[in-house]
Formats: structure tokens, sequence, C-alpha cells
């Protein structure tokens, strides 16, 4: 079975190039498995070289599969340049994302007989689609996740800050072995859970109050992200229908998730339950992205996206409904797409808990 940097190798070959150079930290970790703050992968025909400083020389001998391992210091391209790692006159691959102006300049003025290429997305469709292990790993994470959230559920009371559940978030996570949040938690309670990117404030939870809990946390170095919407008291008639309406559109979205439907038609169909009910302007994002290593991965499952979304992908189906000034509904869950569907790594309750 071809290697991850197999891959990268043959990705190279169709792009005519003698190698390709990796920059994006989850990339590298992605392709050789090191997982330190500072290093690059220069992936060639007949060998791989992780370079990275003197702080990870033990840790990159340890985690680096099937590359060898430079700890030179800290000037990894310099060193690069003084070990002859690029021959003159070839074509090497660069992700244009990760490569600043800056450093393409400097990478001409070390490698002055190389011809440097950057490819926009060069990686994201061999990140995208998960080996089992991989989706093994989100789900152990998406599973520590779940347990938060029932804790949470013994918690939650009206006179509790936004905060003060932020951090019962953050500690549980850890508490739990999570490695580390894999973003800021959103608590938002009433009126600001129709802001989709809430940061938790001093707002008391009030009874009645429709509470958006959305957060994830790190196991194995693969995140998670939930999303549920509880009421902590009664909420009230308009607030239940909102949340059907809700959770129909995710349930039509689930029902069409599947390997090789275009992003945007994914996303279509939960919009357009929401259009139906007369919601259509309150949904204001996309309907789910992508994840894994990184919390936010491609693809995007997003009404401006023409992608067909590939085998193996791990994205997120969150509809939401925001009412300005009044309350918000969102529902998100972790699906891995398939042939004819889709496997849902996600097991919490979807019905309207009222605490």
């Amino acid at each position: 079975m071809p290697t991850r940097l197999d891959r990268i190798r043959a990705l190279c070959a169709r792009q005519e190039a003698g190698a390709a150079l990796i920059t994006s930290l989850p990339d590298v970790r992605w392709a050789c498995g090191f997982t330190g703050s500072n290093g690059v992968l220069i992936v060639r025909p007949g060998a791989a070289h992780l370079i990275t400083d003197g702080r990870y020389r033990v840790q990159a001998e340890r985690e680096v599969r099937d590359a060898a391992v430079h700890a030179p210091g800290y000037d990894l391209l310099g060193y690069a340049a003084e070990a002859g790692l690029f021959e003159a006159g070839e074509k090497v691959l660069l992700q244009a994302e990760h490569v600043t102006l800056a450093g393409q300049a400097r990478l001409r003025a070390l490698f002055p007989d190389v011809a440097w290429h950057p490819v926009e997305q060069l990686l994201v469709r061999l990140v995208a689609e998960k080996a089992p292990e991989e989706v093994a790993c989100i789900r152990r994470a998406q599973r520590l996740t779940e347990a938060v959230f029932s804790e949470l559920l013994d918690l939650l009371r009206p006179g509790m800050t936004e905060r003060e559940v932020a951090a019962e978030i953050v500690y549980r996570h850890l508490r739990h072995g999570a490695e580390r949040m894999a973003f800021e938690p959103i608590v938002a309670a009433g009126p600001n859970g129709a802001l989709p990117h809430a940061r938790p404030t001093h707002r008391k939870i009030e009874t009645g109050d429709l509470v958006v809990l959305d957060f994830g946390g790190v196991v194995d170095g693969y995140a998670s992200d939930l999303t549920r919407t509880v009421a902590v008291g009664e909420p009230g008639e308009e607030a239940r229908r909102v949340y059907d309406v809700v959770r129909a559109a995710q349930r039509q979205a689930l029902a069409a998730a599947r390997a090789g439907i275009i992003a945007r038609e994914l996303d279509a169909a939960a919009r357009d339950v929401i259009a139906a009910a007369g919601y259509a302007e309150y949904f204001p994002h996309s309907l789910g992205h992508g994840i894994g290593l990184q919390t936010h991965e491609w693809p995007a499952v997003s009404f401006r996206s023409e992608e067909a979304l590939p085998a193996g992908a791990a994205v997120t189906i969150e509809p939401g409904i925001y009412l300005p000034g009044r309350f918000g509904v969102r529902i998100e869950d972790i699906v891995v797409l398939h042939d004819g569907g889709c496997e849902n790594l996600t097991t919490a309750p979807k019905e309207l808990i009222v605490l």
C-alpha cells in the first residue's frame, strides 16, 4: 500500500516536479508524523527529509516515519541549501497558501537554480480522504466531547454566566484526556445565540433561554466539533418551532450526504428546508467544513462551492437559524462521506432538551 509520502511523490510526478516542499505543520504531521512546532518536509522520488531544530531532535527521531531527520539549528532552509537537498534546475512544488511573498523571495535567494512552483491547495485532497485510523481518532475525539456535553446538562442552570460554562467545557475536556481544545468554546445564551460565532460573556443564563453550545477537543491530533442547542426552562412556541426547522434541515442534509455530491447541492439540502419555513435570511453561513488534524479543513460544504466532495472526507453538518436580538439555534454532527451515504460519528441526542 502506498505511504502518504508515496502519494505526495505521485502528485509531484503528475506535475512533472522533482520534489515538494511541505511547510504547513498540520500537513507535515499528516505526511510523516512529526508533531513539533518548527519543521519543514522535503519529499523527493527516492528520499524524504524532515528538517527541524535541536529542541525536537529526539522527538522527531521517535515520531517521524519514512523520512530522514535533520536537526541542525533554527535556519531550516539555510541548512537545506548547505546540505544540497534540492537539485539545480529542478521544479519544486510549494504550498502557495503557506509560503509568504517574503518566504518565496528567500527561497529564490537561497536556491537561485531551482524552479519554485507555488500550487494552491497542494495536498488538500490527499489530506481530506481520511484513512480508517484517522476516522477512529475523530470518533474518539467526538465521544470525549459528547461526554462533556452530557455532564454539562447536569450543570446548566439559571444564573450561570456564559464564561462559567465555557470554563467547565475546557476543564472537563482536559480532565477527560483531550490534548487541548480544538477552538475557543462558544456558549451563547438568549440573544447572544443569534451571533453564529459569539464569544462567551459575563451574561447570566436566564430562565427560558436557548443556549447554543459549540465546542470540541483534540485527541491524538484530531479534532472534534459538536454543537447542540438546549433550553434552560421552557423556551416558548416560536423557539420550539425554529428548533424543529433546524433539526429537519439537518436531517435532510444527513440523508443527502454522500461521496461525489457537489458541495452546494449538499448545502442546499438543508438550506431549502430553512427557506421553505420562511427563515432563509437567517441562515448566513455555510452548512459545514472538513475536519481532521485541523478544525477547519478542505472541503467547505458551502453554497459557494462547485467542488465534488470526496469519499473518506470527514465534514460537519451544522445548519442554523439566528434571529437578531432574540435567540439562535444550531445543531452540528460530524460525518464521513462514502459512496451512497455517510457514517455519522456523532451520537449526542438531538431532540430539544429542556433543563
